[in-house]
């Protein structure tokens, strides 16, 4: 990837992703062993890490779940040994993504990268070869964007769309590199795309809707909801036809508050760092893994297969189309449910459930008694980039009094909560709170939510549903 796409490649990979939706569920899994194969060649040949791990595991004809697991600690201890381009180096990565001047521009001239936002514990940098960002366009103008008319433009824009992104603009993050990455591409069109902070005030937020009047909107569940009760009361008047969500879960009554106050539609999607489109909703609202170049193990604690119908306790992710920073059997920390029987819609790709981060929003006293909202995705950014704070837990005591809790203790601990307080007070009052109160602890064993991640942002029961 030097700064244009490549169309050729595009091409060819639009073209199957099309083929494999009409397929058989038989032929998609064929689809699978045969890409699987490819990538064993690709780690026994180009990663050393990979190379080393499945020393005794190279048997093209071997199920997958005979394979070893790997974890995110292992591939960033050992992250030069991991990607298959020498040129790429994690300290090399480091300096590329701490400045916020490149955000959506090729690395080494032609390599995507992002950073994970660090949400169980660990930041990482992925890396993404022309492959797979030609995989990744293709699934999002194919398969997500038809739900709503004209919504390729994600892809492709410039066809009468006017798309914002709503959410944390600051950082190497996918979705902000994707429309930065687009904004390039596509210099004609780059007026019909925004990027929008939500670590401004709501009201910031809100008039700069107001004023770019977007026809799709793609954000967060705890903002789409925020913005549909800003609309609710005036503040807002944009007319999209559809809200985009992602990132968080999106509930049955989200769903449809958020509907009925945009009179709009609502689609979700679920995605990662590791792997930027995983599933698609479908008509009939259901999420639809892309298993033609992925594969997901839905897997209990010692890592056994979980059977439809059930819960696993993380699932195992294979990604079939990077080759410079594979992924094989990766423990993504997810917790999904495969589904007993096929979609109504037709689809031959499984059905998933997806238990995700569901963290609320906060509500604090503003000036005057007056209610003001901390949004969740906000306030983890702020700990992330300003105190270097992954693993934590905020709880609200009360409307002026919020407690940060660590695992770690020490005298680099201390240090890191003293600026995550200073970080919280500053954007909490940016918001138009009156001034809170921050009471830190270290050494607390972190409080885990029913999908096995911790919960980072909880809130007191008389807010919970805000």
């Amino acid at each position: 990837m030097n700064g244009t796409v490549n169309l050729a490649l595009l091409g060819i990979t639009s073209l199957d992703v099309l083929a494999a939706g009409c397929a058989t569920p038989q032929a998609i899994l064929a689809r699978q062993h045969c890409r699987l194969a490819s990538l064993l060649y690709t780690l026994a040949q180009g990663s050393s890490l990979y190379a080393h791990r499945l020393r005794n595991h190279l048997d093209p004809s071997a199920p997958l779940h005979s394979l070893p697991v790997i974890r995110k600690t292992e591939l960033m201890e050992r992250f030069d040994e991991w990607v298959t381009d020498p040129a790429i180096t994690l300290k090399g990565l480091r300096r590329f993504t701490a400045d916020p001047q490149r955000i959506g521009e090729p690395y080494l001239g032609r390599y995507g990268v992002w950073e994970s936002s660090g949400s169980s514990g660990e930041p990482t940098i992925f890396v993404q070869d022309a492959q797979s960002m030609a995989i990744n366009d293709a699934l999002e103008s194919l398969r997500r964007s038809p739900l709503t008319p004209g919504a390729d433009a994600l892809a492709f824009p410039g066809r009468g769309e006017r798309i914002a992104f709503v959410g944390v603009t600051t950082g190497h993050f996918a979705s902000v590199v994707q429309m930065h990455r687009l904004q390039s591409l596509y210099p004609w069109a780059a007026q019909a795309l925004r990027n929008i902070s939500i670590l401004q005030p709501l009201a910031s937020v809100v008039q700069e809707l107001n004023a770019f009047a977007p026809t799709l909107v793609a954000t967060y569940p705890s903002v789409a909801i925020a913005l549909a009760e800003q609309q609710a009361c005036g503040a807002l008047r944009i007319a999209p036809h559809a809200i985009w969500t992602g990132g968080e879960n999106l509930s049955a009554p989200v769903r449809a508050r958020v509907a009925r106050l945009l009179h709009c539609a609502v689609r979700d999607h679920y995605g990662a760092s590791e792997f930027l489109n995983i599933a698609w909703e479908c008509c009939c609202g259901r999420l639809h893994a892309n298993t033609d170049w992925l594969m997901l193990e839905p897997v209990d604690d010692k890592f056994r297969p979980v059977p439809p119908g059930h819960a696993s306790a993380t699932t195992l992710l294979t990604h079939l189309g990077n080759r410079v920073q594979p992924l094989l059997r990766y423990d993504l920390g997810d917790q999904i449910t495969l589904a007993t029987r096929p979609c109504a819609c037709g689809s031959p790709f499984p059905v998933i459930e997806v238990s995700g981060r569901n963290d609320p929003p906060l509500q604090v006293l503003g000036e005057g008694g007056k209610p003001v909202l901390l949004l969740p995705l906000a306030i983890t950014t702020v700990l992330e980039e300003q105190a270097g704070l992954y693993e934590f837990q905020l709880r609200q005591r009360d409307g002026k009094t919020l407690e940060l809790q660590v695992p770690q203790t020490g005298e680099a601990v201390e240090l890191a909560l003293a600026r995550g307080s200073q970080a919280l007070q500053d954007y909490a009052r940016v918001q138009g709170s009156v001034a809170l109160t921050i009471i830190t602890r270290t050494g607390i064993a972190l409080q885990r939510g029913h999908s096995g991640k911790v919960a980072r942002v909880v809130a007191p029961c008389s807010s919970s549903g805000l």
